[in-house]
């Protein structure tokens, strides 16, 4: 199973409130069977274990302070999941935030993921463009 960690402005109330909209849910976790989506509070999830320090210094940079929660978003590694991110990303951070992948050093924005930028050669999500490149 492929991830991404959000990190959706404002609180997560509302952040719950779109996903309840979207996917069956209770008790801070969702899934709609290609998607399944856990509620971390990063005080007690341990969000930020085996993060290095530059990417909690990059993520606290693109959020401006060091989040205090998350959603985990694993992907089913029976489907290519892409389309599916997207759609949840334009309803979790359509009033701001960032999401970030396993694949790049980069924290994505919607406006990034919409857009289909890439930094260093890798968009948002870029597992397969991840697995072709040269390792070193």
């Amino acid at each position: 199973m492929r991830s991404v960690y959000v990190f959706p402005a404002g609180e997560p109330a509302a952040t719950t409130a779109r996903l309840d909209r979207l996917m069956p849910g209770e008790n801070g976790y969702w899934s709609d069977g290609k998607l399944f989506v856990d509620l971390m509070d990063a005080r007690k999830d341990h969000v930020f274990t085996g993060w290095t320090p530059g990417a909690v210094r990059m993520l606290d940079s693109a959020v401006g302070r060091r989040p205090a929660w998350a959603l985990l978003v694993g992907v089913s590694g029976r489907i290519d999941g892409a389309a599916e991110l997207r759609a949840l990303l334009s309803h979790v951070l359509e009033a701001g935030g960032v999401v970030v992948d396993d694949h790049s050093d980069h924290c994505w924005t919607l406006e990034d993921v919409d857009a289909g930028r890439e930094v260093d050669g890798l968009g948002f999500f870029g597992f397969r463009a991840h697995r072709e490149r040269p390792a070193g």
